[in-house]
């Protein structure tokens, strides 16, 4: 049998209405007792109406000293009749005021609650890219304003440690740089040397392969650096222009894989970084083309909701495969070409999608491939 969840504010309202309830009962139950122990008893009414009448009434009148019954039977109904109006009277008031009680219990429990609700609303905003919003609690110097404050603190501590570990990759990639252009430098004037060996030229080839591939890969690291630290300034971009000109960047890749690249939809201008935002659309579009097989489609679409859908055939993709091409150096097919790139594409995607205030969601094409949309804001 599945376990009865219940929230925190509904425990706390059931165990203030459950108490208020007993305390109810306890007190009608005591006021009861007390009514009836001050109210006549018909026994001791009759002893002193007896010791009374006989000085109004002749002797021979009684019943061997006995009080006529019907003034017994009205004090036992006069008795009864109070108590019975005492208790359902009681009883009604008591139920009205356990409802409200409940009702009263209910708002309080909230109130008590609000800054946790803050901490949960928060805790759901945050992420890896996202770590500047603070719950800033106001209140008294209570439990609640010390979880808060804790929590705050932990975020402070969290987004100080994300920073230093983008400046380190920002700051380690752009180191690495100046040495690659060194070696490119260097292959190349060795490769153009009048007596070079073939060996060595082949060779030169390879190094230049290898080189190229580090430098695309730093590339891709500072490009996800600088898209993890957000946007320092923002402009409209038209963003059915960037999707027309990278599609005639890659037309020549295109042509010579047999993919057929189709581009749809309305005039999207949206605000952001255009270099970014450029990247974007290039890496789903390059993405489309490289995986996908001869005489495949890629469409581009433009639209309001999504702001870009890029969809290609291409070979089957699983479902629980899709979550985890959005990490870095993830790869749908394990073979390392250079020309598939660095296994970087859809991280920098959600990255500069997120830096926009955006967000990306994939999943498996029913004609094989994938199908991306993009949400900008």
């Amino acid at each position: 049998m599945r376990e009865l969840r219940l929230s925190v504010r509904t425990r706390l309202t059931a165990w203030y209405g459950g108490l208020f309830a007993l305390a109810g009962i306890a007190l009608l139950v005591t006021n009861y007792v007390l009514v009836a122990a001050t109210l006549p008893d018909p026994k001791d009414f009759t002893a002193s109406a007896r010791a009374g009448m006989t000085t109004a009434v002749p002797a021979y009148q009684l019943d061997e000293g006995r009080v006529p019954e019907g003034i017994t039977l009205t004090v036992r109904d006069y008795r009864e009749s109070a108590l019975n109006t005492l208790l359902v009277q009681s009883a009604i008031a008591l139920v009205i005021t356990i409802v409200l009680a409940v009702w009263l219990g209910w708002i309080m429990a909230s109130r008590v609650l609000e800054p946790l609700h803050s901490i949960t609303g928060t805790a759901h905003q945050l992420g890896a890219d996202n770590l500047s919003s603070r719950i800033n609690h106001e209140g008294p110097d209570d439990e609640l304003k010390d979880l808060a404050d804790t929590f705050d603190g932990m975020l402070d501590r969290l987004a100080g440690a994300f920073d230093s570990q983008k400046r380190f990759v920002a700051n380690a990639s752009h180191e690495l740089r100046t040495p690659l252009a060194v070696q490119r430098t260097l292959i190349e004037v060795a490769m153009g040397a009048p007596d070079a060996d073939p060996n060595l030229t082949r060779l030169g080839h390879h190094l230049l392969d290898t080189n190229q591939r580090s430098e695309k890969l730093i590339d891709g690291l500072l490009l996800l650096a600088r898209s993890d630290r957000g946007l320092s300034s923002r402009e409209p971009v038209r963003l059915h222009e960037v999707v027309a000109d990278v599609v005639e960047s890659y037309a020549g890749e295109a042509a010579a894989r047999e993919v057929e690249v189709v581009v749809t939809g309305q005039r999207r201008v949206v605000v952001g970084d255009p270099v970014l935002l450029t990247h974007l659309v290039s890496h789903l579009v390059h993405n489309a083309i490289v995986y996908n097989h001869p005489g495949g489609t890629v469409r581009v679409e433009l639209g309001s909701t999504p702001a870009l859908r890029v969809v290609n055939t291409g070979e089957p993709v699983q479902a629980e495969q899709v979550p985890g091409l959005f990490e870095p150096f993830r790869r749908l097919r394990t073979e390392r070409l250079a020309s598939e790139g660095t296994g970087l594409g859809l991280s920098l995607v959600r990255s500069i999608a997120a830096a926009h205030q955006g967000s990306v969601m994939a999943r498996p094409n029913a004609d094989g491939g994938l199908l991306v949309e993009v949400e900008l804001p």
